[in-house]
């Protein structure tokens, strides 16, 4: 049996629902109706970070750019933001992490329910994606200052496996590795976060 395979807006959740089981991370949602251990779909990443051994993001260089300290920062929040989410996905939690400092709104939300999702089901991640991020457009005059962010998504190192056996998730063999994720970050205080995470039908 071959899974339908569909993208949607966020992080995702994994839901049974009419003996189907659907497993969604980091926005991609794989429907199938198999749903034992050894068959169970599982979901691909989508989106990654510099301290778990993915690829830094260019930093703007200020002599040609007016806003490239805020940019850097942008782009330093969304590194460390999927550092702290690639730890909380190999222990299934956020505790214990720092991803609330990094993470806002949808994407924390999302995120915190795909935990829970995977949790029920046994399943953990092992490595880390990697990504090349950039900033699209930057609005430094808003009273919450926000940032769009373009990604190059590789999801190639990043498995997902059941806890206790580790054995690997069974995944569908056209399922996108490489694919682009447009991110929005928001300047709260002084801290940047990231507030919404949407893969894309593309591969890049």
């Amino acid at each position: 049996m071959t899974p339908n395979i569909r993208r949607r807006t966020g992080l995702g959740a994994v839901h049974i629902r009419k003996g189907v089981t659907v497993v969604a991370a980091a926005g991609l949602v794989i429907l199938t109706g198999c749903s034992n251990d050894s068959r169970a779909p599982a979901a691909t990443p989508t989106t990654p970070s510099t301290t778990s051994g993915a690829s830094s993001s260019p930093t703007p260089s200020p002599s040609t750019d007016p806003q490239a300290a805020e940019k850097a920062a942008a782009l330093d929040a969304y590194s460390r933001f999927w550092a702290e989410q690639v730890k909380a996905y190999a222990k299934g939690d956020t505790k214990g992490t720092d991803f609330g400092r990094y993470a806002g709104a949808k994407a924390l939300v999302s995120t915190e329910t795909d935990l829970t999702d995977l949790r029920s089901k046994g399943i953990v991640t092992t490595g880390a994606p990697t990504h090349n991020a950039k900033v699209d457009k930057l609005d430094s005059a808003r009273k919450v200052p926000s940032a769009q962010l373009t990604d190059c998504l590789d999801s190639t190192d990043w498995k997902f496996v059941y806890r206790k056996s580790g054995k690997p998730v069974a995944m569908p063999e056209n399922r996108l590795i490489r694919y682009e994720t447009k991110a929005t970050a928001e300047k709260w205080g002084k801290q940047w976060r990231i507030v919404e995470v949407t893969p894309q039908q593309d591969a890049c």
